[in-house]
Formats: C-alpha cells, sequence, structure tokens
C-alpha cells in the first residue's frame, strides 16, 4: 500500500477555510497528484483541508471519507500552570533544543515547563484511532510493526490533513518522537509526504518513507512555513 499525506494550503484559522492562495495551491498538489494512481481520498474533517482534498477528488472524480481523528490536534496548558509557548509544538522542540535536550530522548517532556501540555493526550488519540484505521485497510498493529491481514493492500491512498496531527500519525507509524517530528519535517502548506507498506498478506512490516516534506509544485509563492 502507498499512503499519500498532504498538507492543507493556505488557511484562514478563523474562517477555517482556504484562502485565494490556499486555494491555488490546492490545485496544484492536484495536478502533481493527478498520476500518482490514487483510489481513495480521506481527509480530516476540518474546513481548510476537506477545501484542499477536493480538487483533487474532482480530479479524479473520487469522494472524500472523512476521519475525524485526523482532525487539528490541540495544545496549551492542562492544569492553568505556565507552558513554554502556549505548548506550540514546533516552539517547544526549538526551546528544548535551545536546553540541550535531545528531541529523540522523551525524557525532557516528563519535566516542567512541558509535561502540563494538552498535546500529549491528543498525540496518544491520534496514535489510538489511527490503529483502527490502518485496521480497516488491512494493516493490524503489532508491537512496533504492522501485520499484512487484509488482501485488498496493494493500493494508493491520500490523506489530506494538518501540520500537528500528521506528525502525530507519523510519529506512531514511524515509531520516532512527536517532538523529532516537529523539527525534522516543517510541512509547508500541501506538502506532500509518501509512505509504503507491504502488501504481502501474512508478513509483518512497517512503512518506508518514499518522499517527505514536498511542496516543489508551489516553491516560488513566498509564504513560509506557519503551524
Amino acid at each position: 500500500m502507498k499512503i499519500i499525506l498532504v498538507r492543507h494550503g493556505h488557511p484562514d484559522y478563523v474562517k477555517d477555510c482556504l484562502t485565494p492562495l490556499g486555494h491555488e495551491q490546492a490545485e496544484k498538489a492536484a495536478l502533481r497528484l493527478k498520476d500518482e494512481g490514487i483510489q481513495q481520498i480521506f481527509s480530516s474533517p476540518y474546513g481548510r483541508a476537506q477545501e484542499t482534498a477536493q480538487y483533487t477528488a474532482r480530479i479524479l472524480d473520487l469522494d472524500i471519507t472523512t476521519l475525524d481523528f485526523m482532525r487539528e490536534i490541540k495544545w496549551g496548558s492542562s492544569d492553568g500552570k505556565a507552558v513554554y509557548a502556549d505548548g506550540h509544538p514546533w516552539d517547544t522542540s526549538l526551546y528544548a533544543i535551545s536546553l540541550g535536550h535531545s528531541l529523540m530522548d522523551e525524557s525532557w517532556t516528563k519535566q516542567a515547563p512541558f509535561c502540563n501540555n494538552i498535546v500529549f493526550p491528543e498525540i496518544e488519540r491520534v496514535a489510538e484511532q489511527s490503529d483502527e484505521w490502518f485496521r480497516s485497510l488491512g494493516y493490524e498493529r503489532e508491537g512496533a510493526n504492522y501485520r499484512v491481514i487484509g488482501e485488498n493492500t496493494n493500493r494508493t491512498i491520500a490523506l489530506f490533513s494538518h501540520g500537528g496531527s500528521s506528525s502525530a500519525l507519523l510519529s506512531h507509524l514511524l515509531n520516532i518522537p512527536f517532538f523529532y517530528l516537529c523539527r525534522a519535517i516543517c510541512p509547508d502548506f500541501t506538502a506532500i509526504t509518501v509512505l509504503s507498506l507491504s502488501d504481502e498478506t501474512g508478513t509483518l512490516t512497517a512503512p518506508m518513507i518514499e518522499l517527505a516534506n514536498d511542496s516543489r509544485h508551489i516553491k516560488g509563492n513566498g509564504v513560509t512555513y506557519k503551524m
């Protein structure tokens, strides 16, 4: 199976929709994706992801299946006490680095001012519910890997979502710390990441990264990353 992850286009966060620039980016992404052999499209329930997905859905004449668990994650204080940068994951990862912490060693997340961030149960939510989704796709979580249990796994799907929820998903799929991914992959608008898994029924498999954070289709638009 090939899984194509796509971040939404440039958004109006208040209205939860795409800006004119975001629509342009979504159209360019659809043209980029049209020859990838996508057979099924999934999306976060949020408007900015749905609107981005619609461009690819229209060009391929496919329906969009909504995955509620891929809605954008939340962050902030869980108990009213201070949490660094209001808990923003990308700022948090940079601050942890400035203190000399290794993002591959998650022990620092157990300490103040990091431990009371509501992002942690949000990450767990995505991980747990993604296992249910993967089971429906024909892959059963087994330890850190996946057992191929389905027969219809030789296909390509696309998932349109967000910087935070897609990082939480990748963290779980690849067994890589979430905050490390926040530093290693900062997805631009409509950035494309491609994973592949074996389709041989009965085998154990793990996702292989074929492409990460590809936004060449929108380069030169003058917009920098902002979560």
